[in-house]
């Protein structure tokens, strides 16, 4: 096992743009909460074979008791018949900066599971970044802050889907922004964004119009990776490409129209009647103890929709996996949200 731990942040590093830096402070509660809803697509070969799925969901939550937005993004399946998967949980202030992220990918070949796992978190007036990566038998772990004030204009994976679905909504696209955000192998780079215009697609049975855009990482003049996304007039997703690769993802079905009203609408949860005899006092204290506790864990649930998220990647990693110590296993998995540790404490024990 490898281990390694450092500062970053350097003269030469790449800084954003001042129109970058303008436009993230222009963001506010008003434009995210625009962007609330959840996207479900299907990977598609070029032969139009099904692969997989992809979905990233937008909503409300609360971190540290602080109210905040948390995006969740999920990718799996199996190109050439190798199973992989890509999973994003994170939470995000309402000025777009990331509060705490965590980032899981995976890669089965012949039996050997490629895995790598990146937490990054705020603390201290820095941004605490620890990365895991696991191949064959060999873990490599990697802990490294970066200050701040030398990242301003920063965006991560998850930022990143909701400053698409702004800018799919304003279909226009500012000219010269240019943010700091991770390449794959969590360096610093910077990322861009291009208008391609209008086209035509077929979603369903129905022909839409499609606003896209293209986004780009890259480190000097080594491009990184880009994508060409394609959006619906509400900004829901409606196609995504990765330049290069051999697969697609459509949007096989029009999501149902909602106005802001339906949008902005909070769900009511009517309180059903107890039923209970008048003369069994302590009968009736039970049942109102029961009725109490269960209005409890229902408000916490939905208080914390992160809690669905997170069981149901870890029952996927572990259906994948199948360990056979579970409990090492689920240790090892919910080991970055443990908010009591330092932030370097899970990689430096073993």
């Amino acid at each position: 096992m490898k281990e390694a731990e450092g500062l970053q942040g350097t003269a030469d590093q790449p800084k954003a743009s001042p129109e970058a830096l303008a436009f993230l402070s222009g963001i506010g509660h008003r434009e995210v909460d625009q962007c609330l809803f959840a996207d479900s697509l299907v990977t598609i070969s070029d032969s139009g074979r099904e692969l997989g799925e992809f979905s990233v969901s937008i909503q409300k939550a609360s971190y540290e008791n602080e109210p905040c937005y948390m995006v969740h993004a999920n990718s799996h399946g199996a190109i050439d018949n190798i199973p992989c998967g890509t999973s994003i949980t994170a939470y995000v202030s309402s000025s777009l900066e990331t509060l705490e992220q965590n980032h899981h990918e995976y890669m089965k070949v012949q039996e050997h599971m490629l895995d790598r796992k990146v937490n990054m978190v705020r603390r201290d007036g820095c941004l605490v970044v620890n990365r895991v990566t696991t191949e064959k038998e060999e873990v490599k772990k990697q802990t490294f802050t970066l200050p701040l004030h030398s990242i301003q204009g920063f965006v991560s994976e998850a930022t990143n889907f909701i400053i698409l679905r702004i800018l799919a909504q304003q279909k226009k696209i500012p000219e010269k922004i240019m943010f700091l955000s991770f390449n794959a192998d969590t360096q610093l780079s910077v990322a861009t964004y291009r208008e391609l215009g209008t086209k035509k697609q077929v979603v369903g049975k129905e022909m839409v119009d499609v606003f896209g855009i293209e986004m780009t990482i890259s480190s000097g003049d080594d491009i990184q990776a880009s994508w060409h996304c394609y959006f619906l007039p509400d900004g829901h997703l409606a196609s995504r490409v990765q330049l290069g690769s051999p697969v697609t993802m459509n949007l096989l079905q029009l999501p149902p129209i909602a106005n802001k009203e339906e949008r902005d609408q909070k769900p009511v949860f009517e309180k059903k009647p107890l039923v209970w005899e008048e003369d069994m006092e302590l009968h009736s204290k039970f049942l109102d103890r029961k009725e109490e506790l269960k209005a409890g864990h229902s408000s916490y649930v939905r208080d914390h929709p992160e809690l669905k998220t997170l069981l149901a990647d870890f029952m996927q990693f572990l259906l994948l996996r199948k360990p056979q110590d579970v409990f090492s296993f689920a240790q090892d998995f919910f080991a970055p949200f443990d908010f009591q540790r330092p932030p370097d404490s899970s990689f430096k024990t073993s």
